[in-house]
């Protein structure tokens, strides 16, 4: 029996969009066996799938990622879709499971990304869980949108209070959301009802600008970090236990900032127990660097590759210039930290 049959009362309308005019007639009768969906299609191109969202209230969109025979049409026509309703929910049909593709997915608004080799009982659960609030991807999927989001630089909100624009129990919802529950489980650990959890949410994207779950996930993963406020004045303290202990805490939750720091202060020292530390920390610092630059450069063209490369190396020369001027005497008998492979 398909996802959602027996036991609903209000029906999910679904807008169906694949990569062909069959393909699409052929998706909708199938998930018409889900009675709990009411499925309808569109005319195909941006224009008909507008005109469909905005007259029949869709609740939810599954489009693929190709469209009229464009490979990726679809995730432009996804986000023309968002633009004008942003609170519209989608599914993203992929092809393609590689990084890039799960990544541009979720970039352009997606809900929820399903493969060409799921079965149609999952692609019926996967809207309802989208309808319902939820994120929809497996472990591997969703560890790639993590990753990327870990590796990004951090965003802020439109005010510069940032998370303190949130009443208290808004941020108890964002703190449930970092952590992976749906609107049901928040429901059942706040006490309240999924439909005040749903206005809460929607209260926070208006609060802090954001228009997602995703969006939001990025933000707390940016800036919910305890440790991250604290080094700001770090290295202008003295260079003490407490200062240690804190950087510590922050560079083995794995931020390479404290890291860099922690191999600052132990390097500051130049005892023969305190070198060992500083360089094992710069070693970790550059492992962690490193990873970030390679997920960030997944992302880019080869021009803005080159374009970035270029601009370092020309602040590398800058910096060795001051060096040899006696700017910085120092910098050379510290170890190094990589910037390119």
């Amino acid at each position: 029996m398909p996802y959602g049959q027996s036991g609903a009362t209000d029906r999910v309308c679904v807008l169906v969009a694949d990569n062909s005019p069959i393909h699409t007639q052929l998706l909708a009768e199938a998930l018409k066996r889900d009675r709990a969906l009411e499925v309808t299609t569109a005319d195909s191109g941006v224009e008909g799938l507008l005109a469909a969202v905005s007259k029949r209230n869709v609740d939810v969109v599954v489009i693929s990622s190709n469209l009229d025979e464009q490979v990726n049409k679809g995730f432009d026509v996804l986000r023309q879709l968002r633009a004008a309703n942003r609170n519209l929910r989608s599914v993203v049909l992929l092809d393609s499971s590689k990084e890039e593709i799960v990544l541009e997915a979720f970039r352009a608004g997606a809900r929820g990304i399903f493969g060409r080799h799921g079965s149609l009982d999952a692609l019926s659960k996967c809207i309802h869980c989208v309808h319902q609030g939820q994120i929809w991807g497996n472990s591997e999927e969703m560890s790639l949108v993590l990753e990327a989001l870990a590796s990004a630089p951090s965003v802020r909100a439109v005010d510069a209070n940032g998370m303190d624009l949130l009443s208290k129990r808004e941020k108890e919802v964002v703190q449930c959301l970092a952590e992976g529950l749906s609107n049901r489980e928040i429901a059942e650990k706040l006490n309240l009802s999924q439909h005040t959890v749903k206005n809460y949410l929607f209260r926070v994207f208006d609060k802090l600008g954001v228009s997602s779950r995703i969006e939001l996930l990025f933000m707390t993963l940016s800036q919910n970090n305890s440790s991250r406020g604290q080094l700001d004045n770090l290295l202008q303290c003295p260079v003490d236990q407490v200062a240690i202990t804190r950087c510590t805490q922050a560079a083995e939750e794995g931020q390479a900032t404290a890291q860099l720091a922690l191999a600052e202060l132990y390097g500051s020292r130049k005892t023969a127990d305190d070198l060992p530390e500083a360089y094992m920390w710069y070693l970790i610092a550059d492992e962690q660097i490193s990873r970030a630059r390679k997920n960030i450069g997944r992302l880019m063209t080869p021009e803005q590759v080159l374009e970035a490369e270029q601009k370092a190396a020309l602040r590398l020369g800058k910096t060795k210039k001051r060096a040899l001027s006696g700017m910085e005497p120092a910098a050379t008998s510290r170890p190094a930290v990589a910037t390119g492979d």
